[in-house]
């Protein structure tokens, strides 16, 4: 990446309309639900495979600034949960983030056992997939863990992949590469589901106050 000679400058010209500016990330707003979500995980006897419920929330947010970069965004909630237990089998939370002057979306994640990453790819408005990845060791787009996750089950990398189709649903394939104690091989911790849209999404938080001052 080449820096500007002006790092501390904002854009002057933003708008408050975020979801006029999520470029590729559009698709995504709102509050969705699925049903058909499949887990492959690792177990003490093999691999384990498991049927979830999975609702997501994706709320615009007001635009961020570095300086001269611009991001829009959603803030997002992942609550999975399986059909043999009501308790919780998956929380996450983060942002899905758009540059749109360079094509750059970001995925940042967070899981309460101790784990968070910073996905990144790029796209543009009206691709119908995303794909962001993110890698053990790298600085700028990584991955950092406990000490007994990266012991006991360290995360290489992770790549998700994100389908959108005609009928206003979308997909996705989350690929997660663990090397688990005691075994000679990598294993892909494998997470699929197809999300069906059950609410619209909010306005930002701007947008509210310049359309209540219109």
């Amino acid at each position: 990446m080449e820096l500007p000679d002006d790092i501390f400058t904002e854009p002057e010209d933003v708008d408050p309309e975020t979801l006029a500016n999520l470029g590729p990330l559009l698709r995504l707003a709102g509050v969705w639900e699925g049903e058909r979500g499949v887990d492959v995980n690792p177990k003490g006897d093999g691999p384990e495979t498991r049927k979830y419920y999975e609702r997501i929330e994706m709320q615009p947010i007001d635009p961020q600034a570095n300086g001269p970069q611009l991001f829009y965004g959603l803030r997002y909630h992942v609550h999975i949960n399986t059909r043999e237990e009501d308790i919780t089998f998956h929380d996450q939370v983060g942002y899905w983030l758009y540059e749109a002057a360079t094509g750059l979306i970001l995925q940042t994640l967070a899981i309460p056992r101790g784990q968070i990453a910073i996905a990144a790819g790029h796209a543009k408005a009206g691709d119908k997939r995303l794909v962001v990845k993110a890698e053990r060791g790298q600085t700028e787009y990584g991955i950092c863990s406990t000490t007994f996750l990266d012991l006991a089950f360290r995360t290489d990398s992770y790549e998700l992949t994100v389908d959108f189709h005609d009928d206003g649903s979308w997909s996705y394939v989350s690929d997660t590469m663990l090397m688990v104690k005691g075994r000679d091989e990598l294993f892909r911790h494998r997470d699929h589901n197809r999300l069906t849209k059950i609410a619209e999404p909010d306005l930002n938080p701007w947008a509210k106050i310049v359309r209540g001052a219109a």
